[in-house]
């Protein structure tokens, strides 16, 4: 309160003067037929002087007007005090409004933001106190953070769409594609020669089935069918079985039967996390085992996948682990990726329910 007088206390005709801005250490003052002095008081100087201006009125009318308030006021005497306090409170209430104005029109501004039209910036309030001014001064760095981030994540889902559209259409080239190319040829070859048709059928009936499997395989990576069909949990023993092929990594299960009841986001969710978490395991940590743990919680499901491999490279923080914090963010859940206790890594998504 000590650095408030020099900003309140100007005499009625004094020459306008600089004030030093609260940050006034970041930058040189402003130019003083650019400052108001008015502009440095703080909100709650405001609100304080407009109120002892008030109480000072009414304090003079009291004291020096010609008028005598008996120890029981006399009903002219009750009138007359009952006007000096409309009087007063609609004084009052004038001052607060003019005080309180730049935050209503903050308010206004906050509350008209629209995510779909991007740009909209509160203004600067010339008259308004510092305060104000660094709450909107907040308000639109808090903004600039938002759209920064809608983009980004805009760009990241653009460019998941595009690479998994590249991965389809280059599987179903080189697998897909060349395998119904090579039925093709041999019933080609198979319709010139009438005394190899049979050969020929059974080698094509074979060549379509692994063509089939193909496809099925690929429309499993799309969408798991043991997770509509089956259930979470036959789903990522499903999952966990297909990882466990490889003859270099062994998974250990620990799945919870009775989990609460979860919608169908949650589940793919979970699931997605947990294929994520194993796809990487397989292709970086250089594990040998990996534990998948599905269980209840206090409020909720926990999903756990833990490794022996390397561990984590410094500042990873791929673009897997990126989508899944999008993904949990989606469902209010909470993803953590930390080193493990015994080396490896440790992929925790917290599910509430």
């Amino acid at each position: 309160m000590g650095s408030h007088p020099t900003q309140i206390q100007l005499p009625a005709g004094a020459p306008s003067r600089s004030f030093p801005a609260p940050d006034a250490g970041e930058g040189e003052p402003s130019p003083p037929d650019r400052v108001r002095p008015w502009s440095r008081v703080s909100l709650l100087w405001r609100v304080f002087l407009g109120n002892a201006a008030v109480f000072a009125v009414a304090f003079a009318t009291v004291a020096w007007a010609p008028v005598t308030v008996h120890r029981v006021a006399t009903p002219k005497e009750d009138l007359v005090l009952a006007i000096i306090l409309i009087l007063m409170l609609m004084v009052d209430l004038v001052l607060l409004r003019r005080a309180l104005r730049p935050l209503q029109r903050l308010a206004a501004t906050m509350g008209a933001v629209d995510p779909t039209q991007p740009g909209r910036r509160s203004e600067s309030f010339d008259t308004a106190g510092p305060e104000v001014n660094a709450l909107a001064r907040a308000l639109n760095e808090m903004l600039d953070r938002l759209e920064g981030e809608r983009r980004e994540s805009g760009r990241r889902v653009l460019a998941a769409q595009e690479q998994e559209r590249i991965r389809i259409a280059r599987e179903l080239h080189d697998e897909v594609g060349q395998t119904l190319t090579a039925i093709a040829l041999r019933a080609e070859r198979a319709a010139g020669e009438p005394t190899s048709q049979t050969d020929a059928l059974v080698d094509i009936g074979e060549t379509a089935h692994r063509s089939l499997e193909d496809v099925r395989r690929i429309g499993r990576e799309l969408r798991p069918e043991a997770l509509d069909d089956l259930g979470l949990v036959n789903a990522l023993i499903a999952l966990c079985g297909r990882m466990d092929q490889q003859r270099t990594l062994r998974i250990h299960r620990e799945l919870d039967w009775r989990l609460p009841k979860l919608s169908s986001e949650v589940e793919l969710v979970i699931y997605r996390t947990a294929q994520e978490a194993l796809t990487n395991v397989l292709r970086h940590a250089q594990a040998t085992e990996v534990s998948v743990s599905l269980k209840r919680e206090d409020g909720g499901v926990a999903l756990v996948v833990s490794d022996n491999g390397c561990g984590l490279p410094a500042g990873a923080d791929g673009r897997g682990f990126r989508g899944l914090r999008e993904r949990a963010i989606v469902i209010d859940a909470q993803l953590e990726v930390t080193p493990g206790a015994d080396g490896g890594t440790d992929v925790v998504l917290r599910v509430p329910v």
